[in-house]
């Protein structure tokens, strides 16, 4: 958990509950919701130029490559880096003002357009992309997680095209043997093991110290420290100040966050897709007639 290292004594944060504590403590109710709109529009933003990206380039591969709809975990994670890179690109300017904002003592906060105004007078328009080249290191991140949940979803169920909202949430079938014609109940049936929120956990493990890394980036530096000029400067300093857990830091709430966002996500965009399929079916219908 990054604390406030733009005051001039940085709030140090022993744990998720204590940093809850304290800048409930500070700043009231409102301190735990800091840059909720840009978030919001960041999370919107960056999913749908994900999403979007991600469906064009598989599509693209496989009218090329003039490949099957299962493709390789390493073709699904090397599609999902190249989407993941091109949303980046266009998306990343709203994370620096967020992060901007939600570093900033509650007194020196401002709003998005003023913050974006301030990076912008700071360090030019440049400073909009300040963390691109961590930002587009993490692109691995949603390729994991989205490789993963392919994988898993492919195996667990096979030539299934659209999930139901509680299978894309909730736990795998029940499989039935081809041949005896009776269910066959996997160990893993009976976890509740949510395929989006799975394969968010694995990618968030993966990638935390480039997390950290980037929210240093994008951050005003500590007291008495220049501007992090790369992502290694910061996991250098974080190293040598907190040690090597220190690029752990705040791995549970980003967990538990990546768990309830990425099950709801895909929970979500199984019954969105289906939707925008009818739709597009009916409107054809229509002008066919």
């Amino acid at each position: 958990m990054l604390s406030d290292i733009d005051s001039p004594e940085p709030e140090h944060y022993a744990s998720t509950m204590d940093a809850i504590r304290k800048i409930k403590k500070k700043e009231g109710l409102s301190g735990l919701y800091a840059g909720m709109p840009g978030s919001l529009i960041g999370v919107a933003s960056t999913n749908f130029a994900y999403f979007y990206w991600y469906t064009f380039v598989r599509t693209y591969y496989i009218s090329v490559q003039a490949a099957q709809g299962n493709l390789s975990t390493v073709a699904e994670l090397s599609l999902g880096a190249v989407a993941g890179a091109l949303a980046q690109l266009f998306t990343i300017p709203v994370a620096v003002v967020t992060t901007r904002q939600q570093t900033s003592e509650k007194e020196n906060r401002k709003d998005l357009i003023t913050t974006a105004k301030d990076v912008i007078g700071e360090d030019g328009w440049t400073g909009l992309w300040s963390g691109l080249k961590a930002s587009l290191v993490l692109v691995v991140n949603p390729a994991i997680t989205y490789g993963a949940y392919q994988r898993c979803r492919e195996t667990f169920y096979p030539g299934k095209k659209n999930l139901k909202p509680m299978e894309a949430f909730c736990k795998f079938p029940r499989f039935r043997d081809q041949h005896l014609h009776s269910k066959i109940v996997v160990h893993t049936a009976n976890n509740h093991i949510v395929l989006g929120a799975l394969s968010k956990a694995l990618a968030t493990f993966a990638t935390q110290p480039l997390i950290v890394a980037k929210v240093g980036l994008q951050s005003n530096p500590p007291a008495g420290q220049k501007k992090f000029k790369s992502f290694v400067e910061v996991m250098k300093y974080v190293i040598h100040h907190e040690g090597l857990l220190g690029l752990y830091k705040g791995i549970g709430p980003q967990l538990m966050k990546g768990l309830l966002v990425q099950g709801l996500l895909m929970m979500t965009k199984e019954r969105v897709e289906l939707v925008f399929l009818l739709m597009y079916r009916w409107l054809i219908k229509k002008l066919g007639k």
